[in-house]
């Protein structure tokens, strides 16, 4: 019998909903597997196995007493170390806040806990989820990063710790490590799911991820986190009752796509070129290539006038008081953020809505972008979490992404293809995706 840590979550919740699958034997072949693997890979922060065991325990009596249960009951969740958890501490990433704990939950944590969902642990990220890396490695390459930020997120899904971890994304840090670590990552709209009670750098650009194995998993979880909350402003009343069935079904014709050579395809590796060159001629007649709108350079600037204005904001408190103590390159980011001018702020949040509105018309062509998910495989070394350049745009402009494990780089290391939709439209991107993996998956002989 195949191990339970390999099914998908979707197979896993619904054998737990009919009893065929015990949550204390999942979880038992989750603790094994961390037992096994999490010394080299190190993806979790805060692990009880006897906590989560328990709470397993508990999930399997609730259900034989023949009691109502959630659409995730049961089935355990990695969830990143930025998402305040009122039973576990909320480190993010730095020894400022070893053990401390939040008074409660994330919004997005009540939510799964609602759906009945267990909260496995917490998975590391980078220091105040920027670029200063954690302890975790590469499942692929223990000498490689596995990305960033959320990096323990990706690890842990991708070495079967976990069947769909939460992660966030201010840059690239859900699109980034999924492709390193080769699984899927998931930005939906800036807007659909709350980042209340999550450690915040922009609140502009903050957006909460899903990281998973398959399309139906994504949206399986995420139908249970998207939900307007009065506690952050910027959610939006949005149905999703159908996002699970609508991610699987056909599309009616073959979806078209746009691809974008940006002045940043120069720095992609060869080998990664090579890839994406010949992913491209195979799927030609679905593929249109063109060189990226003129703005798109604007766009980098004012990305990151608002993000380290933002940090500069968000973090005042500990570089007054713990300068010496936070990483060098979260210092030198608030440092620039305190020097950009109100004008810069306003025009460059201004000019999100302005830039969207002039891009989205692609839509009326093109049923989505595609674009690499990085400049390559993931780097050598555990200095350096990669470059989210590939993701910027999106994030600035508060579209959903998707970042698919298609190709392969050097070394037959994992290469994420990114699938960018219309704001908004995030089931019809799910669809579209799912279409496209199977489609590549299904023409690998041809």
């Amino acid at each position: 019998m195949k191990d339970l840590c390999y099914l998908s979550a979707s197979e896993l919740s619904k054998g737990i909903s009919t009893g065929d699958i015990l949550s204390e034997d999942l979880v038992k072949s989750y603790i094994g597997r961390i037992k096994k693997f999490d010394k080299t890979i190190k993806a979790w922060a805060h692990f009880d196995a006897q906590y989560i065991l328990d709470k397993a325990v508990s999930a399997d009596d609730y259900r034989k007493l023949g009691r109502p249960i959630g659409p995730l009951h049961g089935l355990p969740i990695a969830i990143k170390d930025i998402f305040g958890t009122n039973d576990m501490p909320t480190g993010c990433g730095t020894p400022l806040r070893t053990g401390r704990h939040t008074k409660d939950d994330s919004e997005v944590v009540s939510l799964l806990r609602a759906s009945g969902a267990l909260l496995m642990g917490k998975t590391v990220t980078t220091e105040f989820a920027y670029f200063d890396p954690g302890k975790t490695t590469n499942p692929h390459d223990e000498t490689r990063t596995p990305g960033g930020s959320s990096s323990g997120s990706a690890a842990a899904v991708a070495s079967f710790m976990a069947p769909a971890a939460i992660g966030s994304q201010t840059n690239g840090s859900v699109i980034r490590p999924a492709s390193y670590c080769g699984v899927i990552g998931y930005k939906p709209t800036y807007g659909l799911i709350s980042r209340s009670g999550v450690l915040k750098q922009s609140h502009l650009l903050d957006h909460v991820g899903v990281i998973a194995r398959t399309i139906e998993d994504i949206a399986l979880i995420t139908k249970e986190i998207i939900k307007r909350d009065t506690k952050d402003l910027s959610t939006v009343p949005y149905s999703v009752a159908n996002i699970v069935q609508t991610s699987q079904e056909e599309p009616p014709f073959d979806p078209n796509f746009v691809f974008f050579k940006t002045d940043h395809w120069k720095n992609m590796d060869k080998d990664a070129v090579k890839s994406f060159e010949t992913f491209l001629k195979k799927y030609k007649n679905n593929i249109t290539v063109v060189d990226a709108p003129s703005y798109f350079k604007e766009a980098f600037k004012y990305h990151q006038i608002i993000h380290e204005s933002d940090m500069a904001h968000s973090f005042s408190d500990y570089y007054k008081g713990a300068k010496k103590k936070l990483g060098k390159k979260l210092v030198e980011a608030i440092e620039r953020g305190m020097k950009y001018s109100a004008q810069q702020y306003i025009e460059a949040c201004e000019n999100r809505d302005y830039f969207y509105n002039l891009f989205h018309e692609v839509f009326h062509d093109y049923h989505a972008v595609l674009t690499p998910a990085t400049t390559g495989v993931a780097p050598k070394g555990l200095k350096y979490t990669g470059s989210p350049e590939f993701c910027t745009v999106w994030t600035y402009l508060g579209m959903p992404a998707l970042s698919l494990p298609l190709l392969s780089g050097s070394n037959n290391l994992p290469l994420g293809i990114q699938i960018v939709g219309e704001k908004f439209d995030d089931p019809r991107l799910l669809r579209t995706a799912n279409w496209l993996m199977n489609k590549v998956k299904g023409g690998k002989n041809d």
